[in-house]
Parts: C-alpha cells; sequence; structure tokens
C-alpha cells in the first residue's frame, strides 16, 4: 500500500510540542490582559453564511480569496477574520447586550490566498472592539491603545518590547480636501502613503497619481512634520488637534511607546479616524504584529442601528510562528513540562500506582505513568529521561507494600524513599 504524505497543505501550521507549549502560553497570558481590561470572549463559529461573508453574488472573483462551499441550498464560507462575524452577532443581540460593550475573539481564520512567508491560509488572530450604538467617545481609541500595549507587554519576556505608531485618516481626509484631490486620486494617494516605507519612488508615484503640486504638500507632511500646517486650513488644525491631544491622553494612561507617523494608513476602507500599528523593537523586520482603528456603523449589512466602534487585531500566528521557527525564542522554560513520572515495576503494582498518580494529580503536581510494566527498568528510567521529567516516582513491591515511595531527581540522580504527601511536598516545591 501506497503510503500517505505526512506534510500539511501549503499555508497550514503545525507547532512541535516544545513550541506549542509556548505559543499557549503567550496566547493564555494575552487573554488575561484583556480580561483583567473587561473584555467579553466570544467564540463564534468558523462557518458563515456566504452573503454574510461577501455581497458579491460572483464567486468567482472572490474564491481565490475565502473559503466557500456549498451544502444543499446553502452556500457556505470560512471567517476570513474576526470583523465580520462580530457585526452579525452584535446586530442580532442588540437588545441583549450593555453599550459601550467590549469583546475578543482568539480564533483561527482562513484565507484562500497564496501562502507565503508570515500569510497563512489558516491561521490565529486575536481581535478586540469597543462598540457604542450612535456615539462613541474617543477616549476608547486611547484605550485600546493601552490595552493593547498591556497585552503585549504580559508576553514581553518572550517577543520583547513593542513600539506603536499612530496615524490619522481625518489628517488626511482634510489635506485631500485642501489640496482638491478627487475620489480617484485620494484613493491612489492613501495607497501609495500606505506602501511609503516599501517603495523606493514614493514621491514619483505621488507626482504621477495627483500632480506634482500636491506630491510636494503631501511629502512635506514627512520631511517637515504634520504642526507645519497648523493655520492653513481649519479642518487641518482640527485633525492636528485630535491628534496632539491623543498623545497627551494616551501619556496620561501610561503608554510611553507611541509616537505619531502619519504613513501609518492601515489600509482599510473602513477606518475613519485615529489608527495604529505595532511593532517588536527586536524585529523589525517582521513589520507590524499588530493594530486597527475607529470605524463608521459596523453592522450596516445587518441593522438600522448605527454601531460605531475601535477596534484591533493582532496576527498571533504570524508573529509567534516567525519567532519560533527562527529561534527568536527562549524555550528553556517549556523543556520541563512534566514534573514526575510514574514508573511501575511489574502488573501487580498497577492499581497503587493509578492511585498514587490520582493523588498527585488531585495536587495539581503534573503526572506521567509509564505502564508498559514488563519493560526493564532501565527502559522505563530512559523514558522519564525522554520527557525530561524532573522526577520519577518508582513503585515495586516494597514500595507498594510500605506505602513507602522511592522518588529519584532526575537532574541530580538522588533518591530517597519518602511516603505519599512527603511526595506530593517535595514535587510541588518550585
Amino acid at each position: 500500500m501506497e503510503l500517505k504524505p505526512t506534510k500539511t497543505l501549503s499555508g497550514f501550521i503545525e507547532l512541535l510540542p516544545l513550541q506549542q507549549r509556548c505559543f499557549d502560553e503567550c496566547s493564555a497570558r494575552m487573554q488575561k490582559a484583556l480580561k483583567t481590561a473587561g473584555f467579553a470572549h466570544l467564540d463564534l463559529p468558523a462557518i458563515e453564511r456566504a452573503e454574510v461573508l461577501t455581497d458579491k453574488d460572483n464567486w468567482d472573483e472572490i474564491e481565490t480569496q475565502m473559503f466557500l462551499f456549498q451544502k444543499g441550498d446553502t452556500k457556505m464560507g470560512l471567517r476570513y477574520d474576526g470583523t465580520v462575524g462580530l457585526a452579525r452577532y452584535v446586530a442580532g443581540n442588540l437588545n441583549n447586550l450593555t453599550f459601550p460593550f467590549r469583546a475578543y475573539q482568539f480564533a483561527r481564520n482562513y484565507r484562500g490566498e497564496r501562502p507565503q512567508r508570515g500569510r497563512y491560509r489558516e491561521f490565529y488572530q486575536m481581535d478586540l472592539d469597543i462598540l457604542g450604538i450612535e456615539t462613541l467617545s474617543e477616549n476608547y481609541d486611547a484605550e485600546i491603545v493601552a490595552t493593547l500595549t498591556d497585552v503585549y507587554k504580559s508576553v514581553e519576556d518572550f517577543v520583547g518590547p513593542v513600539s506603536v505608531r499612530i496615524g490619522n485618516r481625518r489628517f488626511w481626509n482634510a489635506m485631500f480636501a485642501y489640496l482638491n484631490l478627487t475620489d480617484t486620486q485620494q484613493r491612489n494617494a492613501f495607497v501609495l502613503i500606505d506602501k511609503k516605507d516599501k517603495i523606493k519612488d514614493f514621491y514619483d508615484g505621488l507626482v504621477q497619481e495627483v500632480g506634482e503640486k500636491a506630491a510636494v504638500e503631501i511629502n512635506k507632511v514627512f520631511s517637515n512634520g504634520y504642526e507645519s500646517f497648523r493655520g492653513v486650513d481649519g479642518a487641518l488644525d482640527s485633525a492636528i488637534e485630535e491628534l496632539n491631544n491623543f498623545m497627551t491622553l494616551l501619556t496620561s494612561m501610561g503608554v510611553k511607546n507611541a509616537k505619531i507617523d502619519l504613513a501609518i494608513m492601515r489600509g482599510h476602507s473602513y477606518y475613519t479616524g485615529i489608527v495604529f500599528e505595532f511593532f517588536l523593537d527586536n524585529f523589525p523586520e517582521l513589520s507590524a504584529v499588530g493594530g486597527g482603528g475607529r470605524y463608521e456603523n459596523l453592522t450596516s449589512k445587518f441593522s438600522k442601528t448605527k454601531i460605531i466602534g475601535v477596534g484591533a487585531a493582532i496576527g498571533f500566528s504570524r508573529m509567534m510562528v516567525a519567532l519560533l521557527e527562527e529561534n527568536k525564542i527562549d524555550l528553556s522554560k517549556f523543556e520541563r513540562p512534566i514534573r514526575a513520572a510514574v514508573l511501575v515495576m511489574g502488573q501487580e503494582q498497577v492499581p497503587f500506582a493509578m492511585s498514587v498518580l490520582a493523588d498527585l494529580r488531585n495536587a495539581e503536581i503534573s503526572a506521567v505513568p509509564y505502564l508498559d510494566v514488563d519493560r526493564k527498568f532501565k527502559n522505563q528510567v530512559e523514558f522519564a529521561d525522554k520527557i525530561n521529567a524532573d522526577f520519577s516516582v518508582i513503585i515495586g513491591e516494597n514500595e507498594r507494600n510500605t506505602k513507602i515511595l522511592t522518588v529519584k531527581n532526575m537532574q541530580t540522580g538522588q533518591q530517597q524513599n519518602i511516603n505519599l504527601s512527603e511526595t506530593i511536598k517535595l514535587l510541588k516545591t518550585v
């Protein structure tokens, strides 16, 4: 019989146990930070109706971006981010939620795009949003940034410090209006600014898209600073003041790693105000590892009620897998997950060994039994060593009869004979 392939499909991730333990630890810490900030955890379906995921009827146009399929007469698709599901959920539960409503998701998402380094077809993303009906104070924009700062700080010992760059779509809307750009010119300028750090001919591209006069003014934002436009136009003055007030508010909330960078655009057209991106200071080659901004009317597809929100997403898989695959994270903390290996010398000792195992686990001690009881003692000790157990609890006929256990420190080789309560006390000692 021909053996089946063992390699995953392109764009899908599998980690080794050591890596997975670090992955899980970081996920747990970050979620704890979100719960401390009062965000409710939402676990929404991975499959949505196709009409929820897209407004397009032509599947040929979107099948490369989304996983779509049909069962009977129902067209369905796998979620590609957390926003659409959140919008549907909030619209369907308006009367059951308290606003401003804050929620987070930590879930697998699926995209049918071509896989490449840092971009996967299946990946974990962490989304957090604060939503209001009809209105939402812009103070919440600052709270989202401050919360996200705390979330990254919870895993700083693994990924290092982060910094955040702040942009403002209102500033650019005011600038483009001041320059009398057409809608097409504005869209093209947005795209160029969003890619400013990735293209060499930024200025030449601006000239081509908006003309030399407008290109000179846009370029001044980066060469002379946004404050150089104070007093030029009322809408620009308002946007400049908003930026400065926002930075003052962030400082008051303890965010010391933020700076204004008006090249931050966040690509998506639905952002309307403050936008931001987070970067790992020690790994700038990863580009942004998270970001978000303010958006208007989240639930317009599902409800006539206007929902305004500010949200962010953390590219969790993208960040963690890149650091793990390149050995950028010290995994030594996760090398010894098992506190005790329970080694059983003969079938007659199995019932007593199982009772010892149960007592260890009831005491929240991670313990693994070796139940191939006919194997030689040498093989059992080798097993304990291979799983990096801190201790071996050895149970033979004498231990069963006397209820005195033989406990071996696998790192020092020291052995001692103690009862169960003393064993538990020893194993719970850090």
